[in-house]
């Protein structure tokens, strides 16, 4: 007996033929104005794969890459139209975040003030499509596809804040071997590194990184996140270890990681020079 295959997004709510169509009007379009599948990913942030599953629907086209491909495609509202329905399906697939992670997901959506140390995983504010998806295809125990699309679909509309109003003020402090990391591939890579400088050039959004040659680190223990909840002074602290949570509201302990953070701020690389160092590695992909 031959192990059944697991059904497909689309197919998984009944909605198979509006994503059917998706891929075949954005294939159609595409082929109009003589673009290749590889040109329309780096259009819209995702991998050359993602593109061709999604006109062969096997993926769910994210209401972020419609945004984008509409423009790229110069789809005249087609694409954009279809975005409702999208997102109405990828509503019902799932919750919108693990149970785990969802009283940080709400504080995330409303603080006024983010800070992030990145040490082993770039920060999902930061990830493209692309990224996030080799994330959680090749995490374990294995995710279905309804639920990496799912994820997908909210990681990247967790990053809505970043031109929220009033804009809050984020920062990040990222080691440099996250830089070194080709998570998803080179093609990925690139496109995930040259988000990065698109994301650190917001009036925003300082971004440092701090550079594996440094002898002097106050913070070996893993990464955290430090923010400030909308209609409070006081930081609260975040940390995450095997989906293992952990919200700090005590503000001894937050003191504790904020100084950790000013620290590593003073120690990393400027946001010139950091984006100087993303610069360089591009060149040498």
């Amino acid at each position: 007996m031959h192990e059944q295959r697991p059904e497909r997004p689309a197919q998984a709510d009944g909605t198979n033929h509006l994503f059917a169509t998706l891929g075949k009007q954005i294939k159609v379009l595409r082929e109009a104005r003589g673009m290749g599948q590889r040109e329309l990913a780096t259009a819209t942030h995702v991998s050359l794969d993602l593109v061709s599953a999604i006109e062969r629907n096997v993926r769910i086209p994210q209401p972020r890459f419609l945004e984008l491909a509409e423009v790229a495609l110069d789809a005249g509202g087609i694409l954009t139209a279809a975005i409702p329905e999208v997102k109405a399906a990828l509503a019902r697939a799932r919750t919108r975040h693990p149970e785990w992670y969802r009283g940080h997901a709400q504080l995330e959506s409303e603080a006024v003030e983010l800070h992030h140390y990145c040490s082993s995983a770039l920060h999902g504010l930061l990830q493209t499509a692309g990224h996030a998806e080799a994330v959680f295809r090749h995490r374990r125990p294995l995710l279905d596809e309804l639920t990496i699309d799912k994820r997908i679909a909210d990681r990247l509309d967790r990053q809505k804040l970043f031109t929220r109003q009033p804009a809050p003020v984020i920062s990040y402090v990222l080691e440099e071997a996250l830089l070194d990391r080709p998570v998803g591939g080179l093609s990925v890579h690139e496109t995930q590194l040259r988000h990065i400088m698109d994301i650190s050039s917001m009036r925003n959004v300082e971004l440092q990184v701090m550079p594996t040659a440094c002898e002097a680190h106050p913070n070996l223990g893993g990464s955290f996140n430090l923010l400030v909840p909308k209609g409070q002074h006081h930081q609260v602290g975040y940390t995450e270890i095997q989906e293992h949570p952990r919200l700090i509201s005590d503000p001894a302990e937050a003191r504790v990681l904020a100084e950790r953070y000013g620290i590593m701020r003073a120690a990393a690389l400027t946001p010139l020079k950091s984006l100087e160092l993303i610069e360089r590695k591009l060149e040498k992909l």
